[in-house]
């Protein structure tokens, strides 16, 4: 163990980590990954397709967002069923010839679980709704009077329902009612779905919305938010005291595990948007929760050297012990890195992504250095910003089909087929294709950084500590056995000065140097040095 300059104990791993703890985890938004029949949505045998891609990037696991069957009304996240493949994706024997497919070339299969609801046409809610006596009346929330909850997506959480007379509640759209964890027959029922999962070879579960899983019975107002004002997310207008991050979620989560430990080496993720302090948490009692609770905070702090820095320490430092650390730049619901930062920089982060202790996980097309695409408005397909439109909170900019090549609909999928979304202007030249036989693309970048995280047991399993901060450099050490890495990160446009006694450049996401001893940093470059060489 090494204690940081900034005073903070960072503890080294056991041992014999997992491969969860050593891999990188790859995002497939399938829609958009491969399309392999020419209906502009991608779907399984595309992604099989494409796994040779995958294997040659280095990546040790992929995440298939929601494959199951689905009216599609929030594109997968509404289930009919959790125990089948809608067909637009394929059929159960493609999934299984996916994951075979993968485990042959050691990859990793991770399937999207979302518990907090259903669709309204999943045969357990048209039972519900269909009379105040059935059996399933109470494996939703019903109300006859609705308080203030309002949903995710825009508008009340409640549904009023003609044929039984009553208010349904629903988190996201009125199309995803919420399932009633208080009810143990819904946990039995969804601890089921888990199992069959895992028998058919899914090596984890990433969980989703998993703060919404429990809600007050009480049913109590949220409460005012005093610091929102018109023209922010509806949603914030109410802090969700009552109808997030409940108590009984952990007692959830630990059910979940106690499925998953039946399995060899299964692992659970969780989508929890939540502060650092309460994030950690579920970790769980004495390790017994999530293997990894989604860290979202590199998404959501600004891209300046001290805020990041301050941001690792406060995460290092909040770990339970024995909690294995996890950093996550972008996915499906909120805007690219590159968008976000810039190009430059967008490799900067990289680096920082790929160079933290604890797992990365990385969002397709962003090794590309894919930026978000302007939809215009007859295009527009996400439900967020057809309910609240104009504030910036629709998320098909981020989802558009990936860049294979330069060829028409950027080789997503077939001349005669219309993609579900438009294809960015920069296909031509920002695609898989080009960027893999140009050495110093983004791609060449990422796989390099994949590349020595793999073979680098400092970067992979070694401990943390902060070596050096000011306003623009934020440099960290990463160190195992007898073997010392700094990393240094510029997040300027000008050259910073880097004074390091000896060392030897392993890597600069300017991708040249190599074996030199670097003694600037260059406008939003970051480098990779050996120390005691």
């Amino acid at each position: 163990m090494r204690t940081d300059s900034l005073g903070s104990a960072m503890a080294t791993p056991a041992d014999q980590p997992l491969w969860w703890q050593l891999g990188t985890v790859y995002q497939i938004y399938p829609r958009s990954f491969m399309d392999s029949n020419a209906d502009g949505v991608g779907d399984l045998n595309g992604i099989t397709h494409k796994l040779d891609y995958l294997h040659w990037l280095g990546v040790d696991a992929i995440w298939i967002s929601p494959i199951f069957p689905s009216p599609m009304a929030d594109f997968g996240y509404d289930v009919s069923d959790y125990c089948d493949i809608h067909p637009l994706f394929g059929s159960l024997a493609d999934f299984d010839h996916l994951t075979q497919a993968a485990h042959q070339r050691g990859i990793k299969v991770i399937l999207d679980y979302v518990p907090n609801h259903t669709s309204d046409q999943h045969p357990w809610f048209l039972e519900s709704r269909s009379s105040r006596s059935s059996d399933k009346r109470d494996w939703y929330i019903w109300v006859d009077q609705p308080n203030n909850w309002i949903s995710v997506f825009g508008g009340s959480a409640w549904q009023w329902d003609p044929t039984t007379s009553q208010f349904y509640y629903h988190a996201y759209l009125k199309e995803q009612p919420d399932l009633n964890w208080h009810n143990p027959d819904v946990q039995s029922a969804m601890l089921d779905v888990l199992r069959f999962w895992f028998d058919r070879g899914v090596d984890g579960m990433r969980i989703d919305a998993l703060r919404q899983l429990v809600k007050s019975p009480r049913l109590e107002d949220n409460p005012p938010n005093p610091d929102w004002r018109p023209g922010l997310d509806p949603y914030g207008s109410l802090i969700p005291l009552y109808t997030t991050d409940q108590p009984e979620v952990l007692q959830n989560v630990a059910r979940f595990r106690e499925v998953a430990d039946g399995y060899p080496e299964r692992v659970l993720i969780g989508e929890l948007w939540l502060p650092i302090e309460r994030l950690v948490s579920y970790y769980g009692l004495d390790g017994r929760g999530l293997h990894l609770p989604f860290n979202f905070h590199l998404i959501m702090t600004a891209w300046q050297a001290r805020a990041i820095a301050a941001l690792v320490e406060q995460y290092e430092a909040a770990l339970p012990p024995g909690a294995w650390p996890n950093w996550v730049l972008g996915n499906h619901d909120r805007s690219r890195i590159a968008t976000r930062v810039g190009p430059a920089q967008a490799r900067v982060a990289a680096m920082l992504l790929l160079t933290l202790r604890g797992t990365p996980t990385l969002y397709q097309g962003d090794e590309l250095g894919m930026r978000d695409v302007p939809i215009p408005p007859e295009a527009v397909q996400d439900p967020v910003e057809r309910n609240v439109p104009g504030l910036g909170l629709g998320r098909d900019p981020e989802r558009t089909p990936m860049q294979w090549d330069a060829s028409h609909n950027a080789g997503f999928c077939r001349l005669s087929a219309e993609p579900w979304l438009p294809v960015a202007p920069d296909y031509a030249v920002c695609n898989v294709s080009a960027e893999r036989d140009d050495p110093s693309s983004m791609l060449s970048l990422y796989r390099n950084l994949i590349s020595l995280r793999r073979a680098t047991p400092a970067l992979s399993v070694g401990s943390y500590r902060t070596a050096f901060l000011d306003e623009h450099v934020y440099s960290y050490e990463r160190e195992h056995a007898d073997h010392r890495l700094l990393i240094a990160l510029n997040f300027s446009p000008e050259s910073r000065r880097l004074e390091i006694p000896g060392g030897r450049l392993v890597l600069s996401t300017h991708l040249d140097g190599h074996g030199q001893t670097p003694t600037e940093l260059r406008p939003d470059e970051g480098v990779i040095v050996a120390l005691g060489d």
